[in-house]
């Protein structure tokens, strides 16, 4: 369902509400895992530097092309295969122009090629007319170093207000706060806070959870089961720097029936906007998905928009405004915890708004999903959709990739021989998107194992 002049779609109501202009050019950079400049200067958890291939994180940056409307741009780090481009443009998906930046350096975010780029910062400065605005996944100094040398306002508050509302501390001292019900835990910003929290919650959980407060995508995080582990930890800590510059949370690890992931816009005066909640797909920690709609009761979703109103009122206490997502989960006791952690900025959700809305009919059913592929080869996406032949995205049903780039991007630069495909699958009831997404699996691994 298409936007109106009485129901803008989700792009008009992102600009009406954070640059009071509708009409406004967003001109879109999907700066993935923002959190690594944030936490750039913060101490970490020992064994948190090992991550997810940064190759393929900086090609998610594509996902960022189904956000722009007719008069949009879109920075990219190396085009989308035209193919894809053609397939995403018959179905209404993706309508903004594209601006590539000089060289793609596969190890470098996009944010850091544009900034490395004299072709494209001189493009961008020309788009500088007071209607046209810079709109990252998130905000840090490397943003605004780009939005300074090319004149293009930003359309969000300033790095130093994203960075301290999207940590984990800002999150838990909120919620210990408003009354909003907590995960039983404690901030830590000494060495003898975190021995503290750690032994007196592992007499009250089977395990406890120690978080930094900037750490992301399953990342700055680990899970400890035992004093002596605990005990090990805080050693580690002690011999590797200050015993009183830490930044973590500890909390218990709560039996969950489900993960939630919530979103509302901020406006320039405070006024909060909901606008969704799905059904969180993790794994150790790491986003895998979405699914909607959400099995909640109608309780459940009056609490999750009620939580929504008062995280909002504190984010605008500190001068943010924008587009927020906040991860939730609900105990397998029933209980409902409306807030583990914010993020300023968009996410992997926020991407499936303007599809949604477009694409899918009312009462549909979908999960947003990756395939993980042993690609030993590039693949082009017409070889993607012969794999998946019925199996396409058609009247509202199938599955429609939202992220191509990411299957070539590790082989492409010479690395392990691995790939990912984001897709949305979507169907009329949950068993079908679920046997939707089997089989397209099956193909999709038939596909680059007989290549």
């Amino acid at each position: 369902m298409t936007g109106s002049p009485e129901h803008p779609g989700f792009t008009a109501r992102l600009k009406s509400r954070t640059v009071g202009d509708e009409r406004a050019r967003f001109v879109y950079l999907n700066n993935f895992e923002v959190e690594r400049s944030w936490g750039r200067d913060d101490r970490g958890l020992p064994g948190a530097a090992l991550s997810f291939s940064s190759v393929l994180v900086n090609r998610m940056e594509e996902v960022c092309v189904l956000l722009a409307d007719q008069d949009d741009l879109v920075i990219l780090k190396a085009p989308v295969d035209p193919h894809y481009l053609d397939h995403l443009r018959s179905l209404g998906a993706a309508a903004g122009d594209h601006l590539l930046v000089d060289d793609n350096d596969v190890e470098r975010s996009v944010t850091r090629d544009a900034l490395a780029s004299p072709r494209l910062l001189a493009e961008l400065a020309g788009l500088a007319d007071g209607r046209t605005y810079l709109m990252p996944l998130g905000i840090s100094a490397d943003e605004e170093e780009l939005a300074a040398r090319t004149g293009l306002p930003l359309a969000g508050p300033d790095a130093k207000i994203c960075r301290h509302v999207n940590g984990k501390i800002f999150s838990r001292e909120l919620v210990d706060r408003t009354g909003l019900t907590p995960v039983p835990g404690k901030v830590c910003r000494t060495l003898g806070e975190l021995e503290s929290a750690l032994l007196t919650h592992l007499e009250l959980a089977d395990q406890v959870v120690v978080k930094e407060s900037l750490g992301v995508s399953g990342r700055g995080m680990t899970v400890l089961g035992n004093s002596s582990r605990a005990e090990r930890l805080v050693r580690m800590l002690g011999r590797h720097g200050s015993t009183t510059d830490l930044s973590f949370v500890v909390e218990e690890w709560i039996s969950r029936r489900c993960d939630l992931n919530y979103q509302f816009i901020m406006d320039r005066d405070g006024g909060v906007h909901f606008e969704t909640v799905r059904t969180a797909l993790t794994r150790n920690g790491v986003h895998r998905g979405h699914i909607l709609p959400p099995d909640l009761d109608p309780d459940q979703i009056e609490q999750i928009a009620a939580a929504a109103q008062v995280i909002g009122s504190a984010l605008a206490a500190e001068g943010y405004y924008g587009l927020a997502g906040v991860d939730a989960m609900v105990g397998t006791d029933g209980v409902l915890y409306p807030c583990l952690e914010i993020n300023a900025r968009f996410n992997m959700a926020t991407y499936q708004n303007r599809l949604v809305e477009r694409l899918l009919p009312p009462g549909s059913h979908a999960m947003a999903t990756v395939f993980d592929l042993r690609t030993r080869r590039p693949y082009g996406y017409g070889e993607v959709r012969r794999a998946l032949a019925d199996l396409m995205f058609n009247a509202g049903r199938g599955v429609l990739v939202n992220n191509f780039a990411t299957l070539n991007a590790s082989v492409e630069a010479g690395k392990a021989p691995r790939g990912r495909l984001y897709a949305v699958c979507a169907g009329g009831s949950p068993a079908e998107v679920k046997d939707i997404r089997d089989r397209a699996e099956i193909a999709l691994t038939r596909m680059v194992e007989t290549a």
